[in-house]
């Protein structure tokens, strides 16, 4: 009973146990068999899990711990949504956070994508279908290479690439579309009218967005919509909005706004391809670069099948065409400088080529990461700043012009429609967490 006594202690206070009672004697083989014993169920007892209640008192134990149940939801509730709504709440502040980082970078990078395109047409101004087609060609091979090593590194995988075509395929014929009739239409239009024409790209964008499930609020709406209007104001400055079009046909116009309403699906089939290929990838982005390369690759299919129709627009005939671009890549490069009329070259369309691809770059990042009405206002923002600059006098473009009132009256209305869409809306709660 000692024995027993002792392991009952050694349960109820680990403490109180002490080896020494239970040494063996070397001159007694049954005391030590019996010791043995004994510490080999006191050995069992301490590797084996407390047993179950005792049956006889079912109540003392159930009532205890609904008392501690009962106790830990009443005095500390808060643990049963604060974690998720924690979690929910940080991981939305980070990514607004890295929105505003992307779009802030999209619109540094579309001002000098717009100065340094003006920039690059003085020693191009003979030849902007060339860097036109540069530009399409010459990115398809760079968004391959990049493209091409990111899959070596593991980056982009083979399920990526396994993506359905026929949206890539969509993407660049609208996007091909998008240039044929824009260049139609911007060689029968006065310059003003170009861009103005062009803000309904972004009233076609949402549009588009509803087909994907995309709903806004009636503060977007109207920021998108102020946005527009304050371009307008500021592109029109200086401008007889009232004598713009006249003796212009209609349908040039028309074409205009067709042309933006292509561009503007082109991007809406951009932003679907994303969302849906995290349910496709099972949760894992999908590279960029392969929306950038298969949707560039197939538009310059398109392009080269419009190639006969853009040329004869741009009042190149088809027979000279060859010599044209032949003359063009000779500005372009402008070996030894002894090529007239090419001051800047190649120095100033390299440095447009370079913003203008990492432009493209940011612009579909801000696609994927927020949507394609956002991508819009950031490059919309841009125009403003842009034609302020352009303005002043720049290297190559000495001369400086005046802007109207009015032009600073279309930026106010931008900033404004920009914070209008950015108000946040009240959170929706769930009635259930009340």
């Amino acid at each position: 009973m000692g024995f027993l006594h002792t392991s009952s202690s050694f349960l109820s206070s680990p403490s109180q146990f002490h080896l020494p009672s239970l040494q063996p004697h070397s001159h007694s083989r049954r005391i030590t068999k019996l010791h043995s014993r004994t510490f080999h169920s006191i050995f069992t007892t301490i590797t084996t899990p407390p047993p179950q209640p005792f049956p006889q008192i079912p109540k003392l134990f159930h009532t205890s711990t609904h008392l501690l149940h009962h106790r830990s939801h009443t005095n500390m509730p808060f643990t049963l949504h604060a974690s998720p709504h924690d979690s929910h709440s940080t991981a939305t502040t980070t990514n607004s956070k890295l929105i505003l980082i992307t779009s802030s970078l999209t619109i540094a990078l579309a001002v000098a994508n717009r100065v340094l395109y003006k920039l690059a047409l003085v020693p191009m101004k003979q030849y902007p279908f060339f860097l036109a087609q540069l530009t399409t060609f010459g990115y398809v091979a760079i968004y391959s290479s990049i493209l091409y090593m990111r899959y070596r590194a593991g980056i982009v995988t083979d399920e990526m690439l396994a993506l359905p075509k026929w949206r890539f395929m969509a993407i660049g014929a609208l996007e091909a579309l998008g240039v044929a009739t824009g260049m139609a239409a911007g060689a029968m239009l006065p310059g003003p009218a170009i861009p103005i024409l062009s803000q309904t790209f972004l009233v076609w964008q949402l549009a588009f967005s509803t087909i994907i499930g995309r709903s806004y609020s009636f503060n977007q709406i109207a920021g998108c919509l102020l946005v527009a209007t304050g371009v307008v104001v500021a592109v029109a400055s200086g401008s007889n909005a009232d004598q713009m079009l006249s003796g212009v046909d209609f349908m040039w116009p028309v074409l205009m706004i067709a042309s933006s309403a292509f561009q503007a699906g082109a991007s809406i089939i951009k932003e679907f391809v994303f969302t849906d290929a995290v349910t496709r990838l099972k949760g894992r982005s999908l590279d960029i670069f392969v929306v950038n390369s298969l949707g560039s690759g197939f538009q310059a299919l398109f392009v080269l099948f419009f190639l006969p129709f853009l040329s004869r627009v741009k009042g190149i005939p088809l027979g000279q065409l060859p010599s044209y671009l032949k003359s063009g890549a000779g500005c372009f490069l402008n070996f030894g400088a002894n090529v007239p009329g090419c001051d800047g070259a190649p120095l100033l369309p390299l440095l447009y080529i370079t913003i203008n691809l990492a432009f493209n770059i940011s612009v579909l990042n801000v696609v994927k990461i927020s949507s394609a009405v956002v991508s819009s206002l950031t490059v919309m923002l841009s125009v403003p700043i842009s034609i302020y600059i352009l303005s002043l006098q720049l290297p190559y473009l000495p001369e400086a012009t005046s802007l109207s009132p009015f032009f600073l009256l279309g930026s106010l209305i931008l900033v404004s429609g920009l914070v209008i869409y950015s108000i946040p809306q009240p959170a929706k709660h769930d009635s259930r967490d009340g």
